[in-house]
Parts: C-alpha cells; sequence; structure tokens
C-alpha cells in the first residue's frame, strides 16, 4: 500500500523549546481550548456545578472547536449557553437531530453557534462553530449531580480527561460519526465520538484550569473534608485547586457525613402545568440508612475476573493484583472460587483447574501466588472474560458473586452490558475500577445489573479502603426482594425504577414522581437476611429543592437509555420526551445555541478537534525515532505494523504520533487492518479492530492538500450497526426458534417448556430494568397450571416474540 501525504512547511512547524517530543507550535497558534472553570456548590448530598470553556481562534479564518470532555456520570445537564462579543445566547434543547440541523444551518449561513451532545453517561462533545480569527468564545453548562454516600462518607468525583478507550469489532464503512482517533465498528457505533485525540507527555499544559468547591452540610454534621489526587486550598468552607493543576485526572473529594433515613417531596414549580399529574405532583427523595448489624455468612461461589490489558501497565496492574489478592483472602472453606484474568485472551490458573475450586488454604495460596505473577499486556476483550465468568457461575442455588477489577476504558460498553447481562441474571456483579481517569460511567451501570457495588480507586491508598467496603458486601445483603408503597402519598408506577438491596453500611437512595399534594408517606418492604418480612415506613416533609427533579429525570433517563442499549428501541420515543418535558439532557438530544448576527461567509474554514492530556498514571511510550523525525519533518506515513488488539493508542502532540519501543503500548498503538479514509502526518489510520481511530489519536496540524488511500472496509456502506443494537432481537428469535419446535408436542410437555422460557423472559426483563410486555408474559407462563391452555399461551408467546424480535429501520440516533 502507497500513502501520499503533503508535508508541512519547516516555517510553519518549529520544536517548542523544552516542551518534550513531539509538542509543534505554528506561527498560527496551538490549541483552540484556553480555560476550563469548574465551580461547584455542595449542599448536603447535592452539588450543582457550572463548567465554563473558553476558546480562541489563533488561526486567521474562521474555526470550528471540538472538545471531547467527561462529566459525572450521574450528572443532569440542565442549561447551556454561549457568550461571545458581548452577546449571551441560551441553548435550547432539542431532539438531537434537529439540533444537528439547527447547527449546521447556522455555520452554512456564517452565524456562531454551539452544541453540546452526550456520547456516554460521562462522555460529552461540545462543538463551537464560526469563530472568527483572535475571537473568544465562552460556552458554559449547568449542571445538577447526587453524591454517592457510603460509610459514613459522600463522595464528589469531578472527571478532568477522557482516557483513551479499547475499541472492539469490525469496522464500517460509509460516513463516521465523528473525527476521533479511531473508526466506527460494528461493536461501537459512535467510537469515534468518544476517543479524542492525546497529547504526548511532556506537551506544555495547553488549558488552565480553575476548580473550586464551596461545601455547605446544609443540616448534616460535617466531621472531614479531603482531597486524594489533587493538591488543594482551604479558603474557609471552600476548596480550590492550587494553580498549576493539568486536566489528567479526576478531582476527588471527600465529605465525612452523619446522615439520616429521610422523605423530602418536591413540587414541581409549573405543577399546574403538568399533563397526567391532576394539576398538581412533583418529585420525591428517599434515603434509608440501614441498621449497621451485618448479616451471617452463606457459603457463596465467587468469580474474580481481573484485567490484565496495556492500559493497566504501571501502579493500575499493581493495585488491581492487590484488589484480587484481597479479594481471594476473604474466602472461608465453604465457598467456591475461580480467578480469570484477561487481555485480549482469556486464561485461568491451572492450578485451580477449570471450574470452581473450593477455597481452601492451598486453593487460595494458589490463586495469589498466580496473580503475583500477572503482567499487563494486550487489548481489553472484556466481554469474553464476562462471558467464561457467567459460564462458571451457572444457575447454582448458592449466592453468586462475580468481582470486576479493571479501569473500564473499553468503548462498546453497550454491548457488554446488553450481552453479558442475560448471562449474569441473578449474579450480585461488584465493579472495581482502578484509574485516575476511570470509567465510573460503565463500572457503575455494570454494577447495577446486579444490585452490587461499584468502588472506584483512584491511588494505591485508597486500595485498602475501598477493599474493605468490597469485602463487607461479597457477604449477602441485608435485605433483598423490595418493593415500595406510597401511605397518604400517589406514587406514579414506574417512575422509582429497579430498587436493588439493602447493605451494610450503604444507604438506599430512591427518587421517583408522585401525583397530588405534597403529603404522606412511603412503605418499603422486603425480606431480611433469616427470610423474615421487613418493614420500614418513612413519613414525607415537603423541601423547595429544584436539584431533586432533574436528578430523577437523569437517574430514569440512564434505565431508559440502557434498556434502549440492550435492544428495545421502542424506548427512544420515550427517552425524548422524558429528557425535552424535564430538561435534561441524553443521548437523543443536544443543546444548541444561535446567534442571530452573520460574521462569517460559507462556514469555517478550518475545524481543529482539541486534544486531551495523557491520563495521570499511565505510563507513555519511551522516546523512538519516529518522534524525532515528527520534529523535524514528516515522515510518510505508512500502515500500523500488528499488534496485540485493543492496545491503547500512541500518544502525540500536534501532528507528531511516536512508535513506541515497547513497554505499555505495542508497536503499532492501533491494530487491525486500515480503513478507506484521509491520512494525515503522524495519523494512525483507523484499522478493522479500531474502526473510529481517527477520533481518538493525537491531534492533527492543519494542512492544505492531504490525500491518502485505504482499501476498503468490510462492512456495507450504511449498514444498520451489529452488536449491542442486535443481540437482544437475536436472543428472542432463539426463543422464538424454540416455541415452534416444541408446537407439535403434548399439552403436558409445552407447559413445561413454557414455564421454563417464562423464567427466562423475567430475567431479561430485570437486566432491562423493566419491561411491562415481557414481565406480563413472564408471570402467564409460569404460573399456568396444568389444567392451562397450552395453545393459547403458545400463540400468545409466539405472537410477543415476534414482535419484539421484528426488524427496525429506524437510522442509529448518533448518525442522524
Amino acid at each position: 500500500m502507497i500513502n501520499s501525504v503533503a508535508p508541512l512547511p519547516p516555517d510553519e512547524c518549529e520544536p517548542v523549546p523544552g516542551a518534550g517530543l513531539g509538542a509543534l507550535a505554528t506561527e498560527r497558534g496551538n490549541l483552540p481550548l484556553e480555560s476550563v472553570d469548574v465551580t461547584a456548590e455542595v449542599s448536603g448530598l447535592v452539588a450543582g456545578v457550572t463548567v465554563t470553556q473558553c476558546f480562541r481562534n489563533p488561526f486567521d479564518v474562521p474555526l470550528e472547536a471540538t472538545y471531547v470532555f467527561p462529566l459525572p456520570d450521574r450528572a443532569a445537564v440542565t442549561a447551556f449557553r454561549m457568550e461571545a462579543d458581548g452577546h449571551v445566547v441560551e441553548g435550547v434543547l432539542k431532539e438531537r437531530g434537529q439540533a444537528r440541523a439547527d447547527y449546521d444551518r447556522a455555520l452554512t449561513e456564517g452565524r456562531r453557534a454551539a452544541i453540546a451532545e452526550e456520547d456516554r453517561p460521562d462522555v460529552f462533545t461540545i462543538r463551537a462553530g464560526n469563530l472568527v480569527p483572535g475571537e473568544r468564545v465562552t460556552v458554559r453548562l449547568t449542571l445538577t449531580s447526587p453524591l454517592p454516600y457510603e460509610d459514613g462518607e459522600a463522595t464528589f468525583r469531578f472527571p478532568l480527561v477522557v482516557a483513551p478507550r479499547y475499541i472492539p469489532g469490525a469496522p464500517l464503512d460509509g460516513e463516521q460519526a465523528g473525527d476521533g482517533w479511531a473508526a466506527d465498528t460494528d461493536a461501537v457505533p459512535d467510537a469515534s465520538r468518544v476517543t479524542p485525540p492525546v497529547l504526548l507527555p511532556g506537551f506544555p499544559s495547553p488549558v488552565r484550569l480553575s476548580l473550586a468547591v464551596a461545601v455547605d452540610p446544609a443540616g448534616l454534621r460535617l466531621r472531614e473534608v479531603r482531597s486524594s489526587l489533587h493538591v488543594v486550598v482551604h479558603e474557609g468552607s471552600t476548596v480550590r485547586l492550587a494553580p498549576g493543576e493539568r486536566l489528567d485526572r479526576d478531582f476527588v473529594l471527600r465529605l465525612s457525613f452523619d446522615a439520616s433515613t429521610a422523605l423530602s417531596l418536591v413540587p414541581d414549580a409549573d405543577a399546574d402545568a403538568d399533563a397526567g399529574t391532576g394539576g398538581q405532583g412533583g418529585t420525591f427523595a428517599l434515603a434509608v440508612v440501614p441498621e449497621p448489624a451485618p448479616p451471617a455468612a452463606a457459603p457463596k461461589d465467587v468469580v474474580l475476573v481481573l484485567d490484565r490489558s496495556g492500559s493497566m501497565t504501571g501502579w493500575k496492574m499493581v493495585a488491581a493484583r492487590r484488589a484480587a489478592a484481597r479479594i481471594v483472602d476473604t474466602l472461608t472453606a465453604g465457598d467456591r472460587f475461580a480467578v480469570i484474568a484477561f487481555d485480549d485472551v482469556v486464561e485461568q490458573p491451572g492450578s485451580l483447574g477449570e471450574g470452581l475450586a473450593v477455597a481452601t488454604d492451598r486453593n487460595r495460596y494458589r490463586a495469589v501466588e498466580y496473580l503475583a505473577r500477572l503482567e499487563a499486556r494486550g487489548g481489553t476483550e472484556m466481554l469474553r472474560a464476562l462471558e467464561r465468568a457467567a459460564a462458571l457461575l451457572g444457575d447454582g442455588a448458592r449466592e453468586r458473586v462475580l468481582v470486576l477489577v479493571t479501569d473500564g476504558q473499553v468503548g462498546d460498553e453497550d454491548r457488554i452490558l446488553e450481552r453479558a447481562g442475560t448471562g449474569l441474571a441473578g449474579v450480585r456483579v461488584h465493579t472495581v475500577g482502578i484509574d485516575r481517569a476511570v470509567n465510573a460511567g460503565f463500572l457503575g451501570r455494570l454494577a447495577g445489573l446486579g444490585a452490587g457495588r461499584c468502588e472506584l480507586v483512584e491511588s494505591e491508598d485508597r486500595l485498602d479502603e475501598a477493599m474493605e467496603h468490597i469485602h463487607h458486601r461479597i457477604g449477602a445483603p441485608l435485605v433483598t426482594g423490595l418493593a415500595l408503597t406510597g401511605d397518604g402519598l400517589d406514587v406514579v408506577p414506574g417512575s422509582t425504577g429497579r430498587l436493588g438491596s439493602l447493605y451494610p453500611g450503604v444507604p438506599l437512595t430512591v427518587t421517583g414522581r408522585y401525583r397530588g399534594a405534597p403529603s404522606g408517606a412511603l412503605v418499603l418492604r422486603g425480606t431480611d437476611a433469616g427470610g423474615r418480612p421487613w418493614e420500614r415506613r418513612v413519613a414525607g416533609t415537603r423541601a423547595d429543592n429544584p436539584a431533586v427533579r432533574p436528578i430523577w429525570a437523569r437517574s430514569r433517563l440512564r434505565d431508559l437509555e440502557d434498556r434502549y442499549a440492550a435492544g428495545d428501541r421502542s424506548l427512544e420515543e420515550e427517552i425524548v420526551s422524558t429528557s425535552l418535558e424535564h430538561g435534561v439532557l441524553c443521548r437523543f438530544t443536544a443543546f444548541v445555541a444561535v446567534d442571530t448576527r452573520v460574521v462569517a461567509e460559507g462556514g469555517p474554514e478550518h475545524r481543529v478537534i482539541q486534544p486531551v492530556e495523557p491520563p495521570s498514571g499511565w505510563e507513555g511510550p519511551a522516546a523512538a525515532p519516529m518522534m524525532l523525525t515528527a520534529m523535524s519533518a514528516p515522515a510518510p506515513v505508512s500502515a500500523p505494523r500488528p499488534a496485540a488488539p485493543g492496545a491503547p493508542p500512541a500518544f502525540g502532540g500536534a501532528g507528531a504520533f511516536p512508535e513506541p519501543a515497547g513497554g505499555a503500548f505495542p508497536a503499532s498503538g492501533l491494530p487491525g487492518a486500515p480503513l478507506p479514509g484521509e491520512a494525515v502526518p503522524g495519523d494512525r489510520f483507523p484499522g478493522d479492530a479500531f474502526p473510529d481511530a481517527e477520533r481518538v489519536s493525537v491531534p492533527r496540524p492543519p494542512l492544505r492538500g492531504r490525500s491518502a488511500v485505504r482499501p476498503a472496509g468490510s462492512a456495507p456502506a450504511g449498514a444498520e450497526p451489529a452488536g449491542a443494537q442486535d443481540a437482544l432481537r437475536t436472543q428472542l428469535t432463539e426463543e422464538l426458534r424454540r416455541l415452534r419446535e416444541i408446537e407439535s408436542l403434548p399439552s403436558a410437555e409445552r407447559l413445561r417448556r413454557l414455564s421454563d422460557l417464562g423464567s427466562r423472559l423475567a430475567a431479561l426483563a430485570v437486566f432491562l430494568g423493566g419491561h411491562a410486555e415481557l414481565e406480563a408474559l413472564a408471570r402467564e407462563l409460569t404460573s399456568a397450571g396444568p389444567a392451562a391452555d397450552a395453545d393459547a399461551l403458545w400463540r400468545r408467546a409466539v405472537q410477543l416474540l415476534e414482535a419484539l424480535s421484528g426488524p427496525k429501520g429506524r437510522r442509529p440516533f448518533w448518525k442522524r
């Protein structure tokens, strides 16, 4: 294969003294994002946050700047504005396709515009277009976020960088969804939107960062405030980031509080206008603090899954091995366990056999000895590891627990949740996220499937505390089978989502909607560890807290989006209407701000995607000849050499993509065959294993007349992505096949098979976060007695599964 790349003129690209290898400067300037300012006000267990991003156009032509950045995964984004040349334009929340059309039209007409979109629960993209030469444009996001509270401590975690993610799957042909270093694949059809370019280590800090958190206990007793990763300055009740900090790791602030059981009833400000509330209604927030007494330990089956991929190099691998060993040490002789390590391959220690081993002292020693020898390498084929774990845990009657230790840096989150989730029905899933820029949104969702705990470890100092929490949760929960009913309070059915279980030291928090007056109580019922009925009644108190409604809306949208990702495409209209009604951004909507003034002709002539910092704690590549070459004159780009699938990308500065000389990053940085499209000096070609590579590799310098030819991709143009979107349909199609095979069996045998189907559909509905039709059919099938009409039940099952597994023709929302 021959690639032709136009070189940069030497006078436009000179090394920056002392800036580090690969860092470049041009006489037009450097990067468009000048500063990020975060101001937060914590009141009790809720944080209100304003994020201000300032962009400057250093070029002599109109510019469009793109920035991919993280936000807290449970935060509700409720407002967006653009400020330029003394004008303030408030953003409007619209359906995503309509917002994009408005943005594109404004740019074509020469008007300034900005758009904010959600790509993952914790990954967002802002584009600001038609910035005129020398101009500064500020965009501002307003969000509300709940603070997770466990074992007497609340955590305010604000992520500051999107780390590189492993992108599996076959490439998709046609237009890419974004501009990252990886191309879209059938497993991650929007991968090019979640993989921003990465700066070389040593690049001068391109962005000024300021962050301040004002803490108001709001009636709670505040004992301690501590920051774990950044240097901070205390100014009264405000914690402020020290100057000079970089956007390369999460900001983590821990607050020691004493919480209590409470129910807040918050009427809607626009209750009279709310449809379906009878002219009055609102949102409630319930917090139940459990008793401290732990339940008696019961024998259990535990599978430990450890990520040993390339992104786990350095302190993360050391911490992961320690965490895994701590989990093994908590097991007793009555337990059975297995250890799985994965990168591009999935393996188990041969000394323990292929199945579950009894947790004897000898077997636990063998497991710890095996863990001590593990080193980071290769890609992140997490799905295969979770499927192996699900097969090992099976359908036994014992308590089943899965513990995943990883940084979570994968791009196919939806596919993993959808495919692994069904197999893990009935399994308690705990996740331990080890990174300074952890993929918290995905790990929280995965733990939510099994009503487990998600523990985030940003440093080795935090590890012991985190593993103590996990140790307590591996035991049985205090209360299971929770159900919520109103006592004088009319709760809107389906508004609370899944309740999960009640664990020692972990308050249960539930938000939902109610109709009518803000008065009455809620009654929580379940079964305790001894099998006895458990009940707690909490009286409501009227409150004036505007944060409760958007927090509920965000939680509701996440539940709906997870079910959509699992294959229920009928939810799109409900997702959009919920987002627009409550004014909370989601993946199906976008905020767009359009100026009325014309400032350019024909739209932006230059486009730049803002590169992000290499995450702190990730071991960068060693110096290599290609890095030195890039500083003097760009070399022709060649096809990447083979590497372990899923290797993290090589870092680079503006126009420089280093070739690592071993260590954490394999030679090519991006595995797989190249895809068609445009190449520039220093770029890695998007490959069949990294189809969105162009969105997540290092930044591209301004070039003119560049061109390249790449081999054609394997997927037909415009093909509907497979993987996560089709797996539910595939499962239901398989159930349909089984149904048709039993049509001629005797009634008694058909009823038995239909009852089995009902149990599988019930588990699937649980995984989806609730599905009224599947749940109704499951109840009917499992409760049918020997005298039931087998023919009628069979026909109803076939009719529903045909409807749910039928073809869907709507274009994916991220490409509209």
